[in-house]
């Protein structure tokens, strides 16, 4: 089979995956060609698989922390709110509703 060239374009040579962590503390997955200087978008430094892994996994369990405090403080608000209208004389029923505290019994 014949190959078309165009001028002043190079051929690809292998691809290879190239994992970093950034200076922020982000970790990246890309691709990039073995024969070629790898330039990186911002600061950072190249590091093996198990180390981008690592970090991944950090990162992950630092998001699923910050989701579970965030929905704790968010039933501790609308508990707050249920028990202030439940104090103010409004009945259970509708107090879970307004405050959109639920009652656990689904």
């Amino acid at each position: 089979m014949d190959t078309m060239t165009i001028a002043g374009a190079r051929p690809v040579g292998e691809v290879v995956d190239v994992y970093v962590i950034y200076d922020d503390g982000t970790a990246g997955h890309l691709q990039a060609s073995a024969d070629r200087e790898l330039t990186l978008s911002r600061p950072g430094r190249v590091v093996s698989r198990d180390e981008y892994s690592e970090r991944l996994g950090q990162l992950r369990d630092g998001t699923a922390a910050h989701v579970a405090a965030l929905e704790a403080a968010d039933e501790a608000r609308h508990r707050a709110d249920f028990e202030a209208l439940v104090g103010l004389g409004v009945p259970e029923d509708s107090a879970r509703r307004m405050a959109g505290f639920p009652d656990g019994r689904r």
